[in-house]
């Protein structure tokens, strides 16, 4: 190999790295606000829902005289709170203080998380104590922020937040495994800068 030819791989190599933390910079300042959904361009969660439940073998109702309710699968008990929140709700708040950040929801539904790898230590006596929680962390990685969350069911949910047209829209990537699902719900909601 030459020297210019080595000279040129480690510009290359150098300006890649440059460009993605530039990406991690510009999502971490980008994504504080407040974002309202993007029907258009989001799946329907209740579609996304049902292909998950004749994936996994289950039987769709059907309802021949009328058309399904808007939010026809949200509901149900308290410890899947989290799945209807991130998957349903049309206005997201998200505020961000290194390395804190606070997703809210309707209702004033909070989500308090941290992107510092810090752990979460728990015992089982502490689930009699306090009842269960959901629990969440982050990560920046390559232009994105990755959620991922143990909701109190048992389940979990990865999510890929990333920013697009110069920040001013929100693509959100989920993977959702409640606990009484035999397979994943895959979920892609855009959401606009309000």
């Amino acid at each position: 190999m030459t020297r210019s030819m080595a000279l040129l791989i480690c510009i290359s190599f150098s300006a890649l790295l440059m460009a993605q933390g530039s990406a991690g910079a510009d999502i971490r300042s980008g994504i504080t606000g407040r974002w309202i959904i993007n029907e258009e361009l989001s799946d329907n969660t209740d579609d996304q829902v049902e292909a998950a439940i004749k994936e996994g073998g289950g039987k769709v109702r059907r309802r021949w005289f009328r058309k399904r309710e808007d939010d026809f699968y949200r509901g149900g008990p308290a410890e899947q709170e989290l799945y209807d929140r991130i998957s349903y709700d049309d206005v997201l708040t998200i505020g961000y203080d290194d390395p804190e950040l606070v997703f809210e929801y309707a209702d004033n539904y909070v989500r308090v998380f941290y992107s510092d790898g810090r752990r979460r230590r728990t015992t089982a006596n502490d689930f009699f104590n306090e009842g269960g929680v959901d629990f969440s962390f982050a990560n920046w990685e390559q232009g994105s922020l990755l959620v991922e969350a143990r909701p109190r069911d048992g389940g979990y949910t990865l999510e890929t937040y990333t920013l697009l047209e110069n920040g001013n829209r929100l693509r959100v990537e989920m993977i959702i495994q409640p606990d009484s699902f035999s397979t994943t719900i895959n979920l892609v909601r855009v959401y606009d800068r309000l």
